[in-house]
């Protein structure tokens, strides 16, 4: 195999566990980065020579490297796709019932680029990274050796693709999969736009604390902001709330909304507003509407590093707004999918909003991602979610 060499004292990160090579690494003198093709499969070698193992290389990327093996000469092969679905697919199936869940969830897999998304017998592919796009008959190979007869839709159409080289396309791969897919989650039933809606259609990762909230909100007035097709607030109203309001931009996600809360049966507890989320807490504050709960779980505010000033300054505005409309002593649910915003960080803009709203504040509970997004433990990047549950009341 081509070998991809570093240079000096630049292998310590990936010796510590790290699987990312970036392009300044690379000693491009020994191996030109012009050299490789976008995908191709590389041995790994230090200063001196030492093998550090096998990665996928994308040279016009600042992230240039992926490891997929801590061994030279050992590049990912339908047997080894299989191997790893094999592992990832036991890990699910261990804490998730009714076979929906992510399959796959990229490096912590060691699958890097890679997302699959499972629905029961349906399964979402997406591919962000050229290697696996040049192994994508292998891995649908593999993925039948598994589970013969799913059927599977390839939903490329993400963002990553274009800033990898990528063509864009959805398309069924193997079946018949519907433009609705139904999904249970914590007990409730789900209908999944996994051909338009966001992502591969559902958001599994806020699992636990969606279940968490759910044994809080029985006979509470419920607000969920960003709801997007409503896995907070049916769950919510599933669970007992008195009422659910949600709010959303879009207005194909709150029609869904009301499709989740017929098929659940509490199609006379919710409702919905359409419009900006900051726009619609004002006008609800100033209509004077009051809520036991608001959940709020914006898209990622963060997207870069250079965004985290901008980006926290957006999710103290959104906290101070959504604790406005709380009762007296309401619960206000926190959630962020930013990266680049830290835990601890989230729970001081909580504190800032708290101040400002003349409110005393309690963490009830901290929560992150499910075990079908394992965190690497190398890979800070990996552990992205975060959601804070606080009790919220005025001083005697």
């Amino acid at each position: 195999m081509p070998e991809l060499i570093l240079k000096a004292k630049s292998d310590r990160r990936l010796r510590q566990g790290h699987l990312w090579i970036y392009s300044n690494e690379v000693d491009v003198g020994k191996s030109p980065l012009q050299s490789f093709v976008a995908g191709q499969q590389v041995d790994v070698l230090d200063a001196k020579g030492k093998p550090l193992g096998t990665a996928i290389i994308n040279p016009k990327q600042l992230i240039c490297g992926r490891l997929v093996s801590r061994k030279a000469g050992q590049p990912l092969t339908q047997e080894r796709l299989k191997s790893r679905l094999k592992a990832a697919l036991a890990s699910r199936e261990a804490l998730f019932d009714d076979h929906c869940y992510r399959w796959v969830y990229g490096d912590s897999d060691g699958l890097p680029g890679l997302v699959i998304d499972r629905f029961g017998d349906v399964i979402v592919v997406q591919v962000s990274n050229a290697g696996i796009e040049l192994l994508l008959e292998a891995l649908l190979a593999a993925i039948n050796e598994l589970l013969p007869e799913l059927n599977i839709l390839l939903k490329n159409d993400g963002k990553m693709r274009a800033i990898e080289g990528l063509d864009e396309y959805v398309r069924v791969a193997q079946g018949d999969v519907p433009k609705l897919v139904p999904l249970k989650e914590n007990g409730v039933s789900f209908l999944v736009p996994v051909w338009d809606g966001q992502k591969t259609g559902w958001f599994y990762d806020h699992r636990l604390n969606r279940r968490r909230v759910q044994k809080l909100s029985a006979g509470k007035r419920v607000l969920d902001i960003f709801s997007y097709i409503g896995g907070w607030g049916i769950q919510a109203a599933a669970a007992g709330a008195k009422e659910v309001v949600c709010v959303d931009a879009s207005a194909s996600a709150l029609d869904l909304v009301h499709q989740q809360a017929q098929l659940n049966g509490v199609a006379d507890k919710v409702h919905s507003l359409k419009g900006d989320a900051f726009a619609a807490m004002k006008q609800l504050h100033e209509d004077g509407e009051r809520f036991d709960m608001v959940i709020i779980d914006p898209p990622a505010f963060i997207a870069r590093r250079k965004d985290i000033k901008a980006g926290e300054l957006a999710y103290q505005r959104a906290n101070q707004l959504a604790m406005r409309l709380l009762t007296p002593e309401g619960i206000l649910v926190s959630a962020s999918c930013s990266m680049h915003l830290e835990r601890t960080r989230l729970t001081q803009l909580l504190q800032e909003a708290c101040r400002k709203n003349g409110r005393n504040g309690q963490v009830l509970e901290q929560g992150g991602q499910g075990g079908d997004h394992p965190i690497h433990p190398a890979i800070p990047e990996t552990d992205y979610l975060k959601s804070v549950i606080l009790r919220t009341w005025y001083e005697d």
